[in-house]
């Protein structure tokens, strides 16, 4: 049985000496346990080990997977190679030139000794001849060729057609265009993609249900341009549009290059990545500052963007830049601004108070000077009065206090067309400036995207030319005390223009009914709203005009004698004109119920007029 046991055991694989004969069999079973038992211990660290395998394995395919996600991550966003032009952020320059360009309507005349700056249609012809390697662009419209009724009546118009020419040599000089746009149907990009230029469109409607109100150029990641014209012959022709060009300053050309690299990446894209590539952290931001020269004259910059989903590691927000040059402001606040409105929402409004905020502080508590001076035109939205005789209600009776406002008014030629519509969007202290892309407006800032430029002078320097800042403060005060500003009076609300009323007007029961009209896109439009013209329509005359506002004063005058002011309410779709207590200088507005608070009709208005409010009014 013994022997039978062990044969068995040599059958299974297990391989040890028989003991010798004569050693006794209880001997030879111990040698047999202890061999099975080091078997069986083998056999454990066999399946040990093999099971080891099996989580390394699992343990690298999880790694494997994490470096193939981050990898995709980090190039949700394609950039430009780092080295193409040999520029990097230890070898930019930092002694750069600067020049402001501004577009003056022909039919604008200052005082011979007025502020003049370089013609903005010049100052774009002079990037373009600069150009080497590569332009970029964004803008928030494409319309360069003016029609040839609109030529004929406005020479100036032809500048946009030129400079679609020129856009269209630089396929010949061997130049690359690339242009970075929203979701825009616009002749004039199908026409430059015929010339080999690399369009990419960004649907914002989609990431941020706004618009791409962004208008910058970058050349060679050397010169730039920013401003608040876009690629419309209108900003070329008869708009006051100002921007800045800076030449040889690729530090911050390189900077703001990164902005246009982070639209560009975003082309069809319907969401926002989680995580930017390092290629897009910004070099300079409102904490670290560039320290640079402007026309010899030592000073500090830095690029901003929005909304607030657009801003990769160490990007200023433009909210964050404005913040920053209002309170360091000392004397004085100069706004220039085509809109301002402290409100955000869609289906309900409510107050934003980022700006508006930061200006009562420097009121108050800083005993800033501040002054305002907005468009007035179509498109002014009539809450815009109340807010500003609010921040002038604050200095009431109080010492060192000083807020004023104006409103820079268009003209209506006889066709009808607006001209001279002030589109600039800036603000200088005494001791920094800030241009910027967008309306101050709440939904802008928070769904629109756009770009700023921030330059602050130095304090102590004693040896320098003219800086930005005291250029942007003469250009202020030139138009401030120009013809075409009209100070906001009180009791008085400004009649902003003239436009056409497509039905009779009719009220009922204390409403005006005007039917249709048109209305202006908000923060989802693709680009500032367009001129009209306004011809007969329907066979309608400027009688009717009249009558509306014949109606207007009517429904004032009922209405103060009950302590109450006409607001237009342009949310609605009627065109309803609603009484809203002023108590406080606070309008109360009821049933504003609409997806959209900035898709409002124009109001019907003569130019440059003002309507009276009893006195009774605040």
């Amino acid at each position: 049985m013994e022997l039978r046991g062990i044969q068995d055991l040599r059958g299974q694989g297990l391989s040890f000496s028989l003991p010798s004969a004569g050693i006794p069999a209880s001997s030879v079973i111990t040698t047999v346990q202890q061999q099975d038992y080091s078997a069986s211990v083998w056999l454990r660290r066999k399946d040990k080990l093999e099971h080891s395998q099996q989580k390394c394995i699992v343990i690298f395919a999880l790694v494997c997977c994490f470096a193939v996600l981050v990898a995709l991550i980090f190039s949700a966003v394609d950039v430009w190679g780092e080295d193409e032009d040999g520029i990097t952020e230890e070898n930019c320059s930092k002694d750069c030139r600067l020049v402001l360009v501004e577009n003056i309507p022909e039919d604008i005349s200052f005082l011979d000794n007025g502020t003049s700056h370089l013609p903005l249609s010049a100052g774009l012809y002079n990037l373009l001849d600069r150009a080497i390697r590569v332009v970029e662009i964004v803008s928030p419209l494409w319309l360069l060729n003016s029609s040839d009724y609109e030529s004929s009546f406005q020479p100036a118009a032809k500048q946009g057609r030129e400079l679609l020419s020129r856009l269209q040599g630089l396929k010949a000089k061997g130049v690359k265009l690339k242009i970075s746009s929203g979701m825009i149907d616009s002749t004039e990009l199908k026409t430059l993609a015929k010339y080999n230029a690399e369009v990419h469109y960004i649907n914002m409607s989609a990431l941020t249900k706004g618009s791409m109100q962004s208008s910058f150029w970058v050349v060679d990641r050397r010169h730039f341009y920013i401003g608040s014209a876009s690629m419309d012959w209108r900003s070329l022709a008869i708009r006051k549009e100002l921007g800045v060009l800076v030449y040889n300053c690729s530090c911050l050309a390189l900077d703001l290059h990164k902005v246009f690299s982070l639209y560009w990446g975003l082309q069809y894209r319907d969401f926002i990545p989680s995580f930017w590539s390092k290629r897009l952290f910004a070099l300079f931001n409102r904490d670290t500052p560039l320290d640079l020269t402007f026309n010899s004259t030592k000073a500090q910059a830095y690029i901003s963007s929005s909304p607030d989903v657009f801003i990769p590691r160490d990007r200023s927000t433009d909210l964050e830049a404005i913040s920053k040059v209002i309170q360091e402001a000392v004397h004085f606040i100069y706004l220039s601004i085509t809109d301002y409105l402290p409100l955000i929402g869609s289906s309900t409004h409510r107050y934003w108070s980022r700006i508006d905020g930061l200006i009562r502080e420097a009121l108050i508590l800083r005993k800033v000077r501040v002054r305002l001076l907005i468009s007035c035109w179509e498109q002014t939205h009539p809450l815009t009065f109340n807010f500003i005789w609010s921040l002038r209600s604050l200095c009431m009776e109080q010492a060192n206090c000083s807020l004023e406002a104006k409103f820079f008014s268009p003209r209506v030629q006889t066709d009808g067309s607006l001209q001279g519509i002030n589109h600039n969007r800036f603000m200088v202290t005494d001791r920094a400036i800030y241009l910027g892309n967008l309306d101050w407006v709440g939904n802008e800032f928070t769904f629109n995207a756009g770009a700023g430029l921030v330059i602050s002078q130095l304090e102590g320097v004693e040896e320098r030319n003219s800086t930005v800042v005291e250029q942007l403060q003469a250009t202020f005060e030139r138009d401030w005390f120009s013809r075409y500003s009209h100070l906001l009076q009180a009791n008085k609300i400004p009649v902003c223009n003239k436009h056409q009323i497509n039905r009779p007007v009719t009220v009922k029961a204390g409403r005006l009914d005007n039917g249709p009209v048109p209305i202006r896109k908000g923060q989802h439009d693709n680009g500032p709203a367009p001129m009209r013209n306004h011809h007969r329509v329907n066979g309608q005359t400027s009688d009717q005009t009249r009558h509306h506002d014949d109606i207007l004063s009517k429904i004032s005058h009922q209405g103060m004698t009950n302590g109450l002011l006409p607001i237009i309410d342009r949310y609605q779709e009627r065109g309803h004109v609603k009484m809203g207590h002023l108590d406080n200088r606070q309008v109360r507005i009821k049933g504003n119920n609409h997806d959209n608070p900035m898709d409002v009709p124009s109001q019907s208005a003569e130019s440059s007029g003002l309507r009276e409010i009893p006195s009774g009014a605040p």
